[in-house]
């Protein structure tokens, strides 16, 4: 990992323990490091996975009467089968909007067809950056050797920065907001295709 990565990550987990929103586990392994990038096909950029292995956010207390999963991916005991569908989230996404008549302008001319569109639109897919979740429906783009990229917040091909790199995320997710934003604040996505959508 990069030294600009690793603090960035320790930072982020610093924050998060400061906030005392979740139960936070011992941090993942080298060992549980290669075993999810094997079995998930992606690697973790250098600052989440400083995040991780300083500590593995869990579980948050539910909502009164709420009994949804925890927002956190638990790459340590999670399910396969949610960790892949958290991992396919964005591209779910994209790939509903299309079937509801969305088309990215780079693809070329759309199919007539809904079906055909979404055939299409899952082979272009299938070639942009990973995604990785951070938390719901907040992630980061995969990547070693890299840190420092906006967290996206994605719904849909709604999408915005929620936070100019993961310890920014971290203030804005379980902090006050404004007083961790600057006038000026204006974070730019880095990662290509993605970065169209904000």
């Amino acid at each position: 990992m990069t030294p600009a990565g690793m603090k960035l990550g320790t930072q982020a987990a610093n924050l998060l323990a400061v906030a005392d929103c979740c139960e936070i586990e011992p941090g993942l392994s080298d060992a549980e490091f290669r075993r999810i990038e094997e079995e998930y096909g992606f690697e973790f950029a250098d600052d989440h996975r400083a995040f991780l292995a300083a500590g593995l956010p869990v579980r948050e207390p539910p909502e009164e009467g709420a009994t949804w999963e925890s927002p956190w991916p638990d790459w340590r005991h999670g399910d396969p089968v949610s960790l892949r569908k958290h991992l396919e989230w964005p591209i779910e996404e994209v790939v509903m909007a299309v079937r509801h008549g969305y088309w990215h302008p780079g693809w070329g001319q759309r199919p007539a067809g809904a079906d055909d569109a979404v055939r299409a639109a899952r082979a272009t897919l299938a070639r942009v950056p990973k995604l990785v979740p951070v938390r719901a429906h907040r992630f980061l783009p995969a990547g070693r050797g890299s840190h420092g990229h906006p967290v996206l917040s994605i719904w849909g091909t709604d999408m915005i920065c929620y936070g100019t790199d993961l310890a920014d995320y971290i203030n804005h997710e379980f902090d006050d907001f404004d007083a961790h934003t600057p006038d000026d604040w204006n974070p730019r996505a880095t990662v290509a295709f993605w970065q169209d959508f904000l």
